[in-house]
């Protein structure tokens, strides 16, 4: 990766952190909607939801036209690709630890099996061992 292409990372998730902004570019993803459009289901005014897509225009995840006076918003699938394909540079990486900790969460399973079955060896030896001693400190309990 080229220190620029970091730079763009950056910028990339940055934008994707906000929630509203995933909101906005969900929206985009059906077409290209005007700011008006935009902010009627997100109960913001026009003006914030103009800052959220000046953070997503920079970062390349949206371009603006002109249209008149009509300045629609549209989604740009490049930048989403390149934080996919940086993502899934780390996948194999994860998969290969989950798959670690499943073997290591298996044999632990199989370790507590294995001492479940002496239990009731051990369980029934403590059993006479706090019932002889109960029955010295106190010789007139029935039943334990």
């Amino acid at each position: 990766m080229t220190p620029n292409s970091t730079d763009t990372l950056s910028m990339i998730f940055s934008a994707l952190a906000d929630p509203t902004r995933r909101k906005i570019l969900a929206r985009l993803a059906h077409g290209e909607l005007s700011v008006t459009k935009l902010s009627e289901p997100l109960e913001m005014t026009q003006p914030a939801v103009s800052k959220h897509l000046k953070v997503l225009e920079r970062a390349g995840l949206i371009e603006r036209g002109r249209q008149a006076q009509w300045r629609p918003a549209r989604l740009q699938a490049a930048p989403l690709k390149e934080a996919s394909d940086w993502v899934e540079q780390y996948r194999q990486h994860w998969e290969e630890s989950f798959e670690r900790l499943d073997a290591y969460l298996k044999t632990m399973r199989e370790e507590e099996v294995e001492t479940d079955e002496t239990r009731p060896v051990e369980h029934s030896r403590l059993s006479r061992i706090r019932s002889a001693t109960t029955n010295r400190l106190w010789p007139n309990r029935k039943g334990e």
